[in-house]
């Protein structure tokens, strides 16, 4: 008897190679470590759900949790033979990635978890941190305020005022660009007070000092940049006027507009070899004559500072 052969045909894209990358990062197993179940869950682990359902997202540019299913669906063979494990439909439901979301939730074990994919991608990578770039951003929307919800009204950077938003701050290895350390919180709160503990991630994550931290102008308050100091760290961020005022600010630029003053050019690189001038500058130490600092060790610090 001549044996029926089954055919089947699906879509395989960029799936195999999206899955390898995600296998190779170790994400999976470091999920499945830091996000224990309940021991009722059944069908794929935490992890692979996770990792299938990024594998969507990167494909499809697709977060929606309703699409999943029958895209998992369409390609079961593909999955099947990419992970090793019996892929089902419906470990893609939406139910199910609800559940994963609820457990990433959990603060506590987000931060051990990025801590030690942090650590795993610089090894994986071979990376040699330098800089650390952090800044925040809001997202706005027509969303329900609601006491204890991430949705705030706040000062809004996109003029909107009149809509609740939810602001994300960012740590990022630079100029890669791979984010180290996300933080989300209530759109109300301010941004200067979310450095400190970007910073303190980031140390307990690369485990190396002498980095450069590179932010804009909100980073500049005395408490951070004391704190980045003692830590054996740099910053480098442009001082506001709170920091320095347009009277101490016209004292130092008065020797440049006479002509009295050096000035260093500061190039940027171009492609062959090429330098672009784009600022030209001198560097000034300046001398504290007040510490606001609440904290005994800021305060010592800035007494050290002090000309």
């Amino acid at each position: 008897m001549t044996e029926a052969l089954a055919v089947i045909n699906e879509r395989v894209d960029d799936l195999p190679v999206l899955l390898a990358q995600l296998g190779r990062l170790g994400v999976q197993p470091l999920l499945d470590a830091h996000f224990p179940t309940h021991g009722n869950w059944q069908g794929l682990s935490l992890g692979w759900v996770a990792v299938i359902w990024l594998t969507h997202i990167l494909s499809q540019a697709d977060h929606r949790l309703s699409q999943v299913q029958p895209w998992a669906e369409r390609r079961l063979e593909t999955l099947r033979s990419c992970t090793g494990y019996p892929v089902r439909a419906l470990d893609c439901s939406d139910d199910r990635l609800g559940e994963v979301l609820r457990a990433l939730s959990d603060d506590t074990q987000w931060a051990a978890f990025e801590e030690a994919l942090s650590q795993h991608l610089v090894r994986v990578y071979d990376l040699s941190p330098e800089q650390v770039r952090l800044d925040s951003t809001s997202a706005s929307g027509y969303w329900q305020v609601t006491p204890e919800g991430l949705f705030q009204f706040g000062h809004s950077k996109a003029r909107r005022p009149d809509l609740p938003q939810v602001k994300v701050m960012l740590a990022t290895l630079d100029p890669l660009g791979l984010p180290l350390a996300t933080a989300v919180v209530p759109g109300q709160r301010a941004d200067d007070r979310l450095y400190l503990p970007a910073v303190t991630r980031v140390r307990k994550q690369l485990r190396r000092r002498g980095l450069l931290y590179v932010g804009d102008c909100k980073m500049a308050a005395l408490e951070t940049r004391a704190f980045v100091h003692t830590g054996g760290d740099y910053y480098l961020c442009p001082l506001p006027e709170r920091q320095l005022p347009p009277e101490q600010l016209a004292v130092y630029l008065a020797p440049v507009w006479a002509g009295a003053q050096a000035l260093t050019p500061v190039y940027r690189e171009r492609g062959e070899g090429q330098r672009e001038l784009i600022a030209e500058g001198y560097e000034r130490e300046p001398t504290f004559r007040r510490c606001h600092c609440r904290n005994e060790v800021f305060s010592s610090t800035c007494a050290r500072l002090r000309g």
